[in-house]
């Protein structure tokens, strides 16, 4: 089973001799190594790239340890490079395991890796692409350190029209599937439902847990799991540190403060489990701040990290167009719509929510998610909030029921989620 990732292969491809180094991020067995060590590699092979020009290091792999050390993997990359006039590509996997925890604290020097990296970009036939799973370690430093020559290329877990190259099966059964396993490529290629189950509740475990605990220092494992257990269950709807620490009192008996599970949040969003979505006052034109939603990375983590016990799908849907509008390269926001009105005679403020606002560049888009529309009342609820912004950017209405995409008299776009998933441009319907 192979699956294309074109969007991501056509990122660094339009990336080669940039002068910058690309940084390659997102979540463990999203598939970054296949996709640079495979498509990317492949891809080289066919433009016609001599295989010795091509220096591919795996660091998390054991037996490359010993290139962990800035100073020894500087040593091994110079004697791979020739001093000839064609490009060395330069494939660094999982490069945090080259910076040390005692580097990450100190203050007045950046890490010694950087001035690997910087010394390969001072090389005139080098071209460097490193993969991380760690945005503190990566997409933040290196940008900083750098000075503007990291270039960053977000990789996430398969979209659904990713995970359909790879399913057998019509799409009814293929969403069946992705809305309850999600989409990390080895959960695809696996058939028994329990073994789906038992990979992906392990690897939140064993794998990005332990990863946040022993990066960061953790003594409270037990509370970092538990507030985990707390963003799961409450995706698609509005919190911040202060509610979930009455929850920990009153539910646990936990005295997790706030700004521990600030902090905390802060972590699993570095390790790409976890993104937060904040409000955006529509009409006044600012961020609101707390409260916020948080969504998963991928829907099957958070079922499992669940049980598969609370499989709702309506706030499963809204998970999957927030991590597909991610995914397509939009910032995401949740939309509030204010709006005035008498009631009896007195002035009366309401605020709506609109699921998303994505942006990019000058394009902005009003998303609202919704289940089904089976009543009147619910069309109108629906489209509430939209029709209380008057600016004319695009508004939509993404519904499950199967229909064919119709714009009303108001200028309020309606499609099935079929289509907004499968179309990467279904937003300009």
């Amino acid at each position: 089973m192979e699956i294309s990732r074109d969007k991501y292969l056509n990122d660094l491809i339009v990336r080669k001799g940039n002068g910058m180094i690309k940084v390659i991020t997102g979540i463990r067995r999203c598939g970054k190594t296949y996709l640079v060590f495979e498509l990317f590699v492949r891809h080289l092979l066919e433009s016609g790239v001599p295989r010795d020009h091509i220096v591919s290091l795996a660091l998390d792999d054991r037996a490359n340890a010993c290139y962990r050390d800035p100073d020894a993997l500087y040593e091994y990359l110079l004697n791979r490079i020739g001093e000839d006039d064609g490009t060395y590509y330069v494939l660094l996997d999982e490069i945090q395991y080259a910076i040390s925890t005692r580097e990450l604290k100190g203050k007045d020097e950046p890490p010694a890796l950087y001035g690997v990296l910087n010394g390969l970009l001072r090389r005139r036939n080098v071209d460097v692409y490193v993969t991380g799973s760690n945005s503190k370690l990566l997409s933040t430093d290196v940008m900083t350190e750098f000075r503007g020559r990291g270039d960053e290329v977000r990789i996430h877990p398969l979209s659904f029209s990713e995970f359909m190259q790879g399913f057998e099966g019509d799409r009814y059964e293929g969403w069946a599937e992705y809305v309850m396993y999600g989409g990390l490529p080895l959960a695809l290629s696996m058939h028994a439902p329990e073994q789906k189950a038992a990979y992906l509740t392990s690897l939140f475990g064993e794998v990005y847990l332990t990863d946040v605990v022993e990066r960061n220092h953790l003594t409270k494992s037990q509370e970092l799991e538990d507030l985990v257990d707390v963003l799961a269950s409450s995706v698609g709807a509005l919190t911040n540190p202060s509610k979930i620490e009455a929850t920990f009192r009153s539910v646990m008996r936990s005295r997790l403060d706030a700004d521990t599970i600030k902090r905390y949040i802060g972590h699993l969003e570095e390790a790409f489990l976890v993104s937060e979505a904040v409000r955006y006052d529509v009409k006044g034109r600012k961020y609101i701040g707390t409260p916020k939603k948080y969504y998963f990375e991928d829907v099957g983590l958070r079922n499992a990290r669940l049980g598969f016990r609370q499989v709702e799908e309506t706030h499963l849907m809204e998970n999957v167009i927030y991590n597909e509008l991610r995914a397509r390269g939009f910032s995401v926001d949740v939309g509030v719509v204010e709006k005035r009105s008498k009631v009896d005679g007195k002035d009366e403020r309401r605020r709506y929510e609109v699921d998303f606002v994505a942006n990019l560049g000058y394009r902005r888009y009003y998303v609202q998610s919704a289940l089904r529309l089976d009543s009147p009342e619910k069309v109108a609820q629906e489209k509430r909030s939209l029709l209380g912004i008057d600016d004319s950017f695009r508004k939509i209405v993404v519904v499950k029921d199967v229909m064919r995409p119709y714009m009303d008299e108001d200028g309020i776009l309606t499609m099935g989620l079929f289509d907004f998933l499968l179309d990467p441009e279904s937003l300009n319907m």
